[in-house]
């Protein structure tokens, strides 16, 4: 059983990401179980219009949340895919991918993305949705650096707020060379990712 201390701890963490997060116009939510995500996550792919035309699908890349039964279901969903190819992505509205670490004093993410399928869906779509397991929120960059394991990760991506650019006349311009909305969906329950 976790004692009060490191719960406390854990939501400061926490608590640090969000504000970091949300001051580069991420959207942060966090959810007990799966199911609650998964309700969620389907709420978003049925708000923002989700189906079969153009610019109007979505693409999930595989994780171990896929692994617990939800694909079969998902599969039932109009114009969502779980084949994740360059195509694929940059027609699609939405890319879902797992994310691997969030670090709370920058409000960034950190995605093993060797597999071009997590790299395809989480830049290509107009909108991310990034899945992160919550025990997977680290304080800082230190602490995830020493997590990575140079000889089993060959790319590694950061992600802090939707994509974003200035031209010389120092114009802000959002989703220039990625995804113009991140959604981060930190899922309590163990095994997430």
């Amino acid at each position: 059983m976790t004692g009060l201390p490191t719960l406390l701890r854990r939501l400061a963490i926490y608590n640090t990401f969000k504000t970091r997060a949300e001051a580069v116009s991420a959207e942060v939510h966090r959810f007990p179980t799966r199911a609650t995500a998964l309700d969620f996550v389907l709420q978003i792919l049925r708000s923002e219009g989700v189906g079969n035309g153009q610019q109007a699908s979505a693409v999930w890349a595989d994780s171990a949340f896929l692994a617990t039964g939800n694909q079969e279901e998902l599969a039932k969903i109009p114009g969502l895919s779980f084949e994740v190819t360059r195509e694929k992505a940059a027609a699609a509205r939405v890319g879902i991918s797992r994310l691997d670490w969030a670090v709370a004093n920058t409000g960034t993410l950190v995605q093993d993305a060797a597999p071009v399928e997590r790299r395809l869906a989480s830049t290509l779509p107009n909108i991310h949705i990034a899945l992160v397991s919550t025990a997977n929120l680290v304080p800082d960059m230190t602490a995830v650096f020493s997590r990575i394991q140079p000889q089993q990760t060959n790319y590694i991506s950061m992600i802090t707020g939707p994509s974003r650019t200035a031209d010389i006349e120092r114009v802000l311009t959002i989703g220039v060379h990625g995804p113009e909305r991140l959604i981060i969906v930190f899922v309590d329950e163990d095994g997430m990712a």
